[in-house]
C-alpha cells in the first residue's frame, strides 16, 4: 500500500533522492519532480538523452604543450574522470578531471588533468564526469570555467594511476607537463620551510633534506646563483587545498598542528600523493593521500649538544625583539616585539627558559630593545627572567656606562655567570666615532648601519685564564643601503654587503688594539652577523686570522641557524683569533627555532582563543626565529696559577686555588711554544658534571 518516489529537480537520475514511503500512487503521475524545462508533474517533457561517451575535446588538447592553453577563450566539451573534489565554500571552489589515460595523445609535453572552477554542480572523485565549459587562464593556470551541460555519466570509477614526479625536475615544464594531474613522488621529500603553515595551511617540500643558502655554500656570484637555481628546481609547495587565512583547524601535521605537535624542517614524507596545481606563481601539489605519513629525521632536541670537552660555554641569541615596554607592566604597544603585556610574558618565559637551559658562561644577545640598562630595561628583565629558573643561575649583564648603545631602536648585549667568570678590564664599544678609517678617510664602521659592538674581557674565575668576546650585529640585507651607494649587485649576497663588509675590517683592526685594555689573544667575535658562511665580511675575517669555528665541528648539514625561502644556512656566527681557536673544543647551533613553524611563537594575533592556547608552550621552541649558537672552550691554564690547581668539581666546572693575580691578563698560549708549561691534565680538564 506504499510506494517509493523520486523528488528533486533537474534532468538526469542522479540529480534526484528517494524520498521516503508514501501512501501508493499507481498509476498516477508523480509529484514533487521538476526538470530543467520547468514544468512539473504530467505536463513535463522527458529528461534530454544522455551525451556520455560521445566524442569530446581531451584534456591534453586543452591544456597543449605551452604554458598557456592553445584553446583560451574556446568553449569547449570535456569528458573526464574526478580525482580531486574541493568545492567547499572555503576550499578552491572547483575540482580537479583527468582522463582515464594518462597519456591520451602520446606527448608527454601536454598534461591530461586541469581543474574545473565549478562550485555549483556536485562532483565526488571517482565520478566520470562530462560538462562544456570556457577554457581560461587565471593567473597562468589553465582551467575550465563558466560550466554548462553537467553530466554525470558514472560514479566510483578507478582513478587514473598517478604519474610518477620527483624532485629537484630537471626543469620548469616538467611541473607543467602535469599541471592538473594525480601524480606520486617517487622518493621521500622533506620540509624545506613551514613558513606560512598556518597563515595559508602551506609548506615546502625538496628532494634533499636540506637546502643550502648558496652563499653559505659556495662563493658570491656565478656560483651562487647557479645554486639558487638548482634549488628552485628541488622545490615545491604542498598546499591545505583551502583559501582561508588563519585558518582555525591547521591540517598540518594530523591531526592538527599544536605546540607539541609540530612540523620541523627537515622533517620527512614518506610518500606524497596528490594533483598538481598552480597558483600565485608557483606550483603546489594539493595531497589526495591524507594523513600524510612523516619520517621525525630531524627531531626535537630538549638540551643543546653536550660538549664534554668544554669547561666554559660562550653563546650567541638573537632574542627577536626583546621589548618590555616601560618594564614596569606598562607601555604596550612597542615599536618592536609583543603589543600586549600578555604577548610579551609569553615571549620572556620562551626566552629565559631557552638561556636558562643553554647554561652559557658567556651569551651575547641581540635585538634587545635599546633602552639602557637601569632596573626597568631590557636585559635586566631578561636576567631576573632567567635566575627566577634556577638557583644556580647567577647572571649579571655587562653595564657599558652609556645611556645607550648607538641609536638603533635595537642594540646587543652581553650576560655572563658571575660564579664562572669576571668581567677584566673596563667593556668597550666600536661605532662610527672610534671606527678604523677606510682609503677615503671615511670610519669604516657606518653605526647609522650596523648595530655598535660591545667588548668585555673576561677571567674564568677556575684558572685564571682570560679572553675577550665582541658581540655584533651587522646591517640586515632586507633593508637597502642606497644612501651610501650600497645596492644589492645580484651576487647573492643581498642588500648593504659593502656596509657589512667594512664593518668586519672595521672589526678586526679594532680588536687588534685591545680596546678593553686586555691584551690577550683570545679573542671570540660572535653574533648575528647577517652574512652567510661565505661571504664577503666572513671572508674578511678570516683574512684578518679569524676561525670559522661553526665550519670546524659537526656535519655540513648541522650549519644552519636560519631559514630563509626554503633555504638554510647560519648568519649567527662564532669567529676565534688563532691562539683561542686551538682551545675551543666544540661549536653547536641548539635548533629550537628556525626549524619550528612562526605561529609556535608567542604571538596572539589572528589566532582564535583555542590556538592561542594550542600553539603555545613556555618551552624554548621558537623563542625566536635564529637558532642560539654555543661554542665550547678549555683555555690554558696560565702558566703563573698551575701549580695552585685543586681538582674538585662545582656546578660542572672544576675549580683552582690559586693567588688571584690579576695582574696576569695574558693566557698561556701567548707564550712562544718552548716557553709553556705542561698541558693541562687531561681529567681535570674534564672534570665536573660537565665533562662527565
Amino acid at each position: 500500500g506504499y510506494s517509493l518516489q523520486l523528488s528533486g529537480s533537474g534532468i538526469a537520475y542522479e540529480d534526484f533522492t528517494w524520498a521516503a514511503d508514501a501512501p501508493g500512487t499507481f498509476g498516477l503521475i508523480n509529484t514533487a519532480q521538476s526538470f530543467s524545462s520547468g514544468g512539473t508533474g504530467g505536463g513535463a517533457p522527458p529528461p534530454t538523452v544522455s551525451s556520455c561517451g560521445q566524442p569530446a575535446i581531451t584534456l591534453s588538447a586543452v591544456q597543449g604543450s605551452a604554458d598557456a592553453s592553445p584553446l583560451n577563450g574556446q568553449t569547449v566539451t570535456v569528458e573526464a574522470i574526478v580525482t580531486a573534489s574541493y568545492q567547499g565554500s572555503e576550499q578552491l571552489k572547483g575540482f580537479f578531471l583527468q582522463e582515464e589515460d594518462a597519456d591520451s595523445d602520446g606527448n608527454p609535453a601536454t598534461s591530461e588533468g586541469t581543474f574545473v572552477y565549478d562550485a555549483g554542480d556536485a562532483a565526488h572523485v571517482g565520478d566520470q564526469v562530462r560538462l562544456t565549459a570556457r577554457v581560461s587562464e587565471y593567473n597562468t593556470l589553465t582551467e575550465l570555467t563558466s560550466v554548462t551541460g553537467f553530466e554525470r555519466c558514472a560514479v566510483n570509477q578507478p582513478l587514473p594511476t598517478p604519474g610518477s614526479l620527483q624532485l629537484p625536475v630537471a626543469s620548469l615544464a616538467v611541473l607543467e607537463a602535469v599541471e592538473g594531474m594525480r601524480v606520486a613522488f617517487s622518493a621521500p621529500v622533506y620540509v624545506a620551510e613551514n613558513y606560512n603553515l598556518a597563515r595559508y595551511g602551506q609548506f615546502y617540500v625538496s628532494g634533499s633534506p636540506r637546502l643550502s643558502i648558496p652563499t653559505n655554500a659556495v662563493a658570491p656570484g656565478a656560483a651562487a646563483n647557479a645554486l639558487a637555481a638548482q634549488n628552485a628546481l628541488n622545490l615545491i609547495l604542498v598546499d591545505d587545498f583551502s583559501n582561508v587565512q588563519n585558518a582555525a583547524y591547521i591540517r598540518y601535521p594530523a591531526p592538527g598542528l599544536t605546540a607539541d605537535n609540530t612540523l620541523r624542517t627537515g622533517t620527512g614524507i614518506a610518500q606524497l600523493i596528490g594533483v598538481v596545481d598552480f597558483a600565485y606563481g608557483e606550483y603546489r601539489v594539493q595531497p589526495t593521500a591524507l594523513p600524510l605519513t612523516y619520517v621525525a629525521s630531524n627531531p626535537r632536541r630538549d638540551q643543546p649538544a653536550p660538549m664534554p670537552d668544554a669547561r666554559l660555554l660562550v653563546g650567541s641569541f638573537n632574542v627577536l625583539n626583546y621589548f618590555n615596554g616601560d618594564g614596569n607592566g606598562g607601555g604596550s604597544p612597542t615599536s618592536r616585539g609583543a603589543n600586549t603585556l600578555e604577548e610579551f610574558q609569553r615571549q620572556s618565559d620562551k626566552i629565559a627558559n631557552a638561556i636558562s637551559t643553554m647554561k652559557a658562561d658567556v651569551l651575547g644577545l641581540m635585538e634587545l630593545e635599546n633602552d639602557g640598562f637601569g632596573s626597568a630595561s631590557a636585559i635586566a628583565t631578561l636576567v631576573g627572567q632567567v635566575n627566577l629558573r634556577d638557583v644556580n643561575n647567577h647572571y649579571v649583564y655587562i653595564n657599558p656606562g652609556v645611556a645607550k648603545i648607538g641609536t638603533d631602536e635595537i642594540a646587543v648585549g652581553l650576560i655572563y655567570r658571575s660564579d664562572t667568570v669576571e668581567p677584566v678590564g673596563p667593556p668597550a664599544i666600536l661605532d662610527s666615532s672610534n671606527s678604523p678609517l677606510g682609503a677615503d678617510g671615511s670610519p669604516l664602521f657606518n653605526d647609522q648601519k650596523n648595530r655598535p659592538m660591545l667588548t668585555q674581557t673576561f677571567r674564568e674565575r677556575a684558572t685564571g685564564a682570560v679572553f675577550t668576546v665582541a658581540v655584533n650585529h651587522l646591517k640586515s640585507k632586507g633593508s637597502d643601503c642606497l644612501d651610501v651607494n650600497d645596492p644589492d649587485t645580484g651576487d647573492g649576497q643581498g642588500n648593504c654587503n659593502l656596509t657589512r663588509t667594512k664593518a668586519a675590517e672595521a672589526i678586526a683592526l679594532w680588536l687588534k688594539g685591545h680596546p678593553t685594555g686586555q691584551k690577550t689573544k683570545n679573542v671570540l667575535i660572535i653574533g648575528d652577523l647577517n652574512s652567510y658562511a661565505k661571504e664577503d665580511p666572513i671572508t674578511a675575517l678570516k683574512h684578518a686570522g679569524y676561525v670559522d669555528e661553526v665550519s670546524r665541528f659537526g656535519t655540513p648539514k648541522e650549519r644552519y641557524s636560519y631559514v630563509y625561502k626554503a633555504e638554510s644556512g647560519y648568519i649567527d656566527h662564532a669567529l676565534a683569533s688563532a691562539a683561542l681557536s686551538r682551545q675551543i673544543v666544540g661549536t653547536a647551533y641548539w635548533h629550537i627555532n628556525a626549524d619550528e613553524p612562526r605561529a609556535l611563537d608567542y604571538n596572539e594575533a589572528f589566532k582564535t582563543a583555542l590556538q592561542i592556547q594550542s600553539l603555545y608552550s613556555a618551552q624554548p621552541y621558537r623563542s625566536s626565529d635564529h637558532d642560539p649558537v654555543l661554542v665550547g672552550l678549555a683555555l690554558a691554564v696560565p702558566t703563573a696559577q698551575r701549580h695552585r690547581v685543586s681538582h674538585y668539581g662545582h656546578n660542572g666546572h672544576f675549580v683552582m686555588r690559586h693567588r688571584n693575580d690579576r695582574d696576569h691578563a695574558d693566557d698561556d698560549f701567548d707564550q712562544p711554544r718552548a716557553q709553556r708549561g705542561p698541558r693541562l691534565d687531561d681529567s681535570l680538564a674534564r672534570g665536573g658534571d660537565r665533562g662527565q
